[in-house]
C-alpha cells in the first residue's frame, strides 16, 4: 500500500480535525494536545511550531522529541487494521494517534488513554 501521500499531508491541516472530533463528544483542545505530548515527547511550543510551518506527518514523526515508549500498549482496530499489526512504523505511529484521538472521543480517561 502506498501511503506517501498521508506521509505529506500536512499535520496542521488534520489536527483541527482531531480537535473537532473531540470537542463535539465533550472533551478538550487540552486533552488533544496532552495525547499528542504524551505520544512525540513535544511541548506546547514545539507543537505550536509544527502547527505555523504546516509540517507534513513524516518530518512531524521523524522530529519527534521521544515516541513514548508505552505505545506497544495502544491496540486495536483504527481504520480497519489492527494497530499493533501494521508494520509501516510511520503509519503505525500515525494511526496511534488516530486510535487515542478516537479513544478520547468515546469517552475514555486521560488515565486509561495515556496507558498509566
Amino acid at each position: 500500500m502506498d501511503n506517501t501521500r498521508v506521509y505529506k499531508m500536512s499535520f496542521a491541516g488534520v489536527y483541527p480535525h482531531y480537535i473537532q472530533k473531540a470537542e463535539k463528544k465533550g472533551r478538550t483542545k487540552a486533552e488533544v494536545d496532552e495525547i499528542i505530548y504524551w505520544l512525540t515527547g513535544y511541548d506546547e511550543d514545539a507543537l505550536q511550531q509544527h502547527l505555523d510551518d504546516k509540517t507534513n506527518f513524516e518530518t512531524f514523526f521523524a522530529q519527534a522529541p521521544q515516541i513514548n515508549p508505552n505505545v506497544s500498549k495502544i491496540t486495536g482496530v483504527i481504520c480497519g487494521y489492527r494497530v499493533e499489526e501494521i508494520e509501516d512504523k510511520l503509519m503505525q505511529k500515525i494511526r496511534y494517534l488516530d486510535k487515542l484521538v478516537d479513544e478520547l472521543a468515546k469517552g475514555k480517561t486521560m488515565e486509561k488513554i495515556l496507558r498509566k
